[in-house]
């Protein structure tokens, strides 16, 4: 009789915490203590459970502990609502989300605030969908950090037209690093060695992370570049560092043991003088002073190779090269084939070396085109082939004369 009782009373306080656990969102667990355990009955010979009880238990409240888990629901709530608010502004946010997925995880995100921020900066709608789809990682910016950002980014640009403009072009550029501290620094910095407003505008919208260094990395780098054309036998460092940044802005985020090591390469490589070399890295070198210098070598060594496989000597091998530094960009198996396709159609070794910005096009463009040449009558052994890297507009004018013929 007992018994009953007391499991009646157990059923009815389990179903009210339960509800009213229900009613705050949450699942609770009821784990009472001292309340039923097991043992042997004499009698039955079997275990069975029993009910523990005294006058403490029932005039007592029952002592138990609770466990409080948020549901799913609430949890989700928060990102659905800001996946809805993306949509809303025509967001992509499946491309947001397979770009930077890490970004959906956080939390105070303010997508309204971003929206409003670039509003007054006279971004238009589609612009901020186009920015959040591509780079969703400016949602993590507050409205203090972008407003300090976009105060620096006028000491150097005209307008905020002009800031706009890189932003939907390359967003990153502008919300890559929160750290406008270091973006001051190097501003200053770059400033006071000389570089002009032209110069940082095109850091800012070609080379961001210039400015994301360490403001001794940037130091570091302008006094190697200083020293270098000192060695070079240049009177005028500061003119030499603007020449290059202009001709290569992703020069300062590059390491200085590459570089030189690059300019020593091309130097014993093609036994240039101080004039020479200087000329060189201010104007076509200075973009391979970004590549790997076993890269360069290594492509260096097989252009050799097949062009003096060929017929070519190595004095005409450098001149190729030395014509068209570009070339030592392409690796061996890319180098090769288009190299192979051109003879395959009686184009000579002389006329590719001649034109050696034909090797800028792909082999698929180059295929297509020669076929539609030599459909057109036109004969590539014995006519001008720089048309094969001609813009698509200027060529297909050329093809439609000659197919008017």
């Amino acid at each position: 009789m007992v018994f009953q009782l007391f499991n009646t009373l157990y059923n009815i306080i389990y179903v009210v915490l339960h509800s009213i656990s229900k009613s705050w969102g949450y699942l609770t667990i009821l784990a009472p203590r001292n309340l039923l355990y097991m043992r042997s009955h004499f009698l039955f010979g079997s275990r069975c459970w029993m009910t523990r009880f005294s006058p403490e238990i029932l005039f007592k409240s029952v002592s138990c502990r609770f466990f409080g888990v948020k549901s799913d629901n609430e949890d989700s709530e928060p990102l659905n609502r800001l996946l809805n608010n993306l949509l809303t502004m025509g967001v992509d946010v499946d491309m947001a989300k397979k770009r930077q997925p890490g970004v959906f995880n956080r939390t105070g995100i303010s997508e309204q605030d971003l929206k409003m921020f670039l509003l007054s900066k006279g971004a238009s709608q589609e612009v901020i969908a186009s920015i959040i789809s591509r780079y969703p990682r400016a949602l993590t910016r507050s409205t203090e950090n972008l407003s300090k950002r976009w105060d620096l980014w006028r000491t150097i640009m005209t307008s905020d037209l002009e800031i706009l403009d890189i932003l939907e072009r390359s967003p990153e550029s502008f919300f890559r690093s929160p750290n406008n501290v270091s973006l001051e620094n190097n501003i200053k910095f770059l400033y006071s060695v000389g570089l002009t407003r032209k110069c940082l505008c095109r850091l800012l919208s070609s080379a961001p992370r210039t400015f994301s260094n360490s403001l001794n990395l940037n130091k570091q780098m302008v006094e190697f570049l200083q020293e270098v054309c000192l060695s070079l036998g240049h009177s005028q460092p500061i003119d030499f560092v603007r020449k290059i940044i202009l001709k290569n802005p992703f020069i300062l985020i590059q390491s200085t043991k590459r570089i030189r090591a690059n300019i020593r390469f091309l130097q014993s490589t093609f036994n240039l003088n101080n004039e020479e070399m200087l000329a060189l890295i201010c104007g076509p070198g200075a973009d391979l002073l970004d590549l790997s210098n076993d890269c360069a070598k290594r492509n260096y060594t097989n252009i050799k190779e097949k062009l003096c496989s060929l017929g070519c000597t190595e004095q005409e091998v450098q001149k190729f090269v030395l014509s068209y530094l570009d070339v030592l960009f392409l690796g061996e198996k890319k180098f090769n084939e288009k190299i192979d396709c051109l003879i395959e159609e009686k184009i000579s070794i002389l006329q590719i070396i001649e034109n050696p910005r034909i090797l800028d096009s792909s082999i698929s463009t180059l295929k297509s085109r020669i076929k539609e040449l030599v459909d057109a009558g036109y004969n590539l052994s014995i006519s001008n082939i720089s048309l094969l890297s001609w813009s698509q507009k200027r060529y297909k004018a050329k093809l439609k004369m000659l197919n008017m013929r």
